[in-house]
């Protein structure tokens, strides 16, 4: 169910964008999203750890992002925070996604969702990103493509 991923992902940062623009109470902005009809296509279990996952670790999250950035975090709009964080996510604690999906996937929410070559940008802090997070995981990819 990889689309039903992706569309988890996708109503996941409709209410990580809803957290950071209007700090509303997560229960309240998850059980909104679920009105949604198109909300019957979503991986329900992702969501809901995607979206719980991000906001618990934001802080965390914010400070290892802000060392792959050339601007403070503060700077971003928060389309662009959404995505990094969701992304971070991914590829801190959802080892079972591979690294160059989650940093496609981001890159797909910066293109649906983002600014004009938004999605270069999402593409290089997450890459950057990932080879911190996810070294020992790319260093065999690389071996093996060797």
């Amino acid at each position: 169910m990889a689309g039903s991923r992706k569309i988890a992902r996708e109503f996941t940062l409709q209410g990580v964008y809803a957290w950071l623009v209007g700090g509303a109470d997560i229960t309240l902005i998850a059980a909104n999203l679920q009105e949604d009809p198109q909300f019957k296509r979503v991986d329900e279990a992702y969501f809901r750890t995607l979206l719980y996952g991000v906001i618990k670790d934001e802080d965390l999250l914010s400070t290892r992002i802000a060392l792959c950035l050339d601007r403070p975090i503060a700077e971003l709009s928060p389309i662009e925070r959404g995505i990094l964080l969701i992304g971070a996510y991914e590829l801190v604690s959802c080892l079972d996604v591979p690294w160059r999906v989650a940093i496609n996937e981001g890159v797909e929410l910066a293109k649906k969702f983002g600014g004009t070559d938004g999605h270069k940008y999402i593409n290089g802090v997450l890459d950057k990103f990932a080879q911190d997070v996810r070294a020992v995981e790319i260093a065999h990819a690389k071996q093996a493509k060797a």
